[in-house]
């Protein structure tokens, strides 16, 4: 099993991936126009863009795609598992790996985490800061988690300087952990 930057010729593969892990497993907790909007949000483009600034990976058994994960400074922003190989700790390693990486540079891990996900972030560590919902189409409604995480600077082996926390205005959620949560 191998964890790497995404390239662009992965950028289809890893759309396959988050695609298919959103219409196999969001259904279950949101309406239609959610599944829907969750889907028009992690389009090609966006996964191309995040993956030119270097913010994708990708985790491969030989040529199968098991998962990907994606950040933004810190924040976690896209984190799927192809459903074949969820509830078997995949999630939870690349979001290890994503928390590596932020904590480098910053003190805390931020993420807007889908209702299934929730519970598997907070088995990791993170806490809820605040509920929100977002009205997409048809007046359904977008429940979702933004959540947050203090990072342990010996936990990273660092004696860099770090910047503390980079709060943004909240990220509509595009992530998702094992499970199929986002």
């Amino acid at each position: 099993m191998e964890y790497r930057k995404a390239k662009a010729e992965n950028a289809g593969e890893i759309y396959g991936l988050v695609q298919a892990t959103i219409k196999a497993v969001y259904p279950r907790y949101y309406p239609r126009e959610v599944v829907d909007f969750f889907c028009r949000h992690h389009n090609l483009e966006h996964i191309l863009a995040d993956i030119g600034r270097g913010d994708v990976g990708i985790l491969k058994e030989g040529d199968q795609l098991i998962g990907t994960g994606s950040r933004d400074g810190n924040h976690i922003t896209r984190v799927y598992v192809n459903p074949e190989f969820q509830g078997k700790g995949y999630g939870s390693h690349i979001i290890e790996i994503l928390e590596r990486e932020i904590g480098r540079d910053y003190d805390t891990v931020n993420l807007d985490a889908s209702l299934p996900a929730s519970c598997l972030y907070e088995r990791r560590g993170y806490r809820t800061v605040k509920h929100e919902t977002r009205e997409v189409e048809n007046q359904a409604v977008l429940v979702y988690e933004i959540m947050q995480k203090q990072l342990d600077p010996a936990a990273f082996g660092t004696d860099v300087q770090r910047g503390g926390t980079d709060v943004r205005a909240p990220h509509m959620p595009h992530n998702a952990g094992t499970r199929g949560e986002g």
